[in-house]
C-alpha cells in the first residue's frame, strides 16, 4: 500500500492509493473521487496527478483521454460503443459510471486485454 501526498499552501492531503477510485479534470482543478464515493477538489490540473502517480511503485492508475485517470483495480466494464466505463469492486461504496471518448476506451480496452494475457 502506498500513499499519495499532496501539499498545497494551506493543506496536506494524504490518501492511500487503494482509496482512490478515479481522478477527473475540472478546468484548472481536479476532483479526486475516493472509494467511499466522496470527491475531494484539488487545485491542480490532471497533468500534476498523472506525473505523481507515475512515480508510484504500483502502477495501478492509467490516464483515459484528456480528463480522466482511473484505478485499474476497479475497472469492471469498458463499453466502447456506449462510451461507458464502469468502476466497481468490494472497496467501492457504489459503482461509478463514467464517460470517455471512444478512442480512449478502445486504447484502454486493448491495454487491459494485453495485461490480462500476461
Amino acid at each position: 500500500m502506498e500513499w499519495l501526498k499532496i501539499s498545497t499552501s494551506t493543506e496536506l492531503v494524504r490518501i492511500q492509493t487503494d482509496d482512490i477510485a478515479f481522478i477527473a479534470a475540472d478546468g484548472n482543478y481536479s476532483d479526486v473521487y475516493l472509494t467511499n464515493g466522496r470527491p475531494h477538489k484539488m487545485t491542480f490540473k490532471l497533468h500534476f496527478f498523472d506525473e505523481m502517480l507515475h512515480c508510484l511503485t504500483d502502477q495501478m492508475f492509467i490516464r483515459v483521454g484528456k480528463s480522466l485517470i482511473v484505478n485499474t483495480n476497479y475497472i469492471y466494464i469498458i463499453n466502447v460503443a456506449n462510451q461507458d466505463l464502469v468502476l466497481s469492486g468490494n472497496r467501492l461504496k457504489a459503482d461509478f459510471k463514467l464517460k470517455a471518448s471512444k478512442e480512449a476506451l478502445k486504447q484502454l480496452k486493448a491495454l487491459m486485454e494485453k495485461e490480462d494475457r500476461k
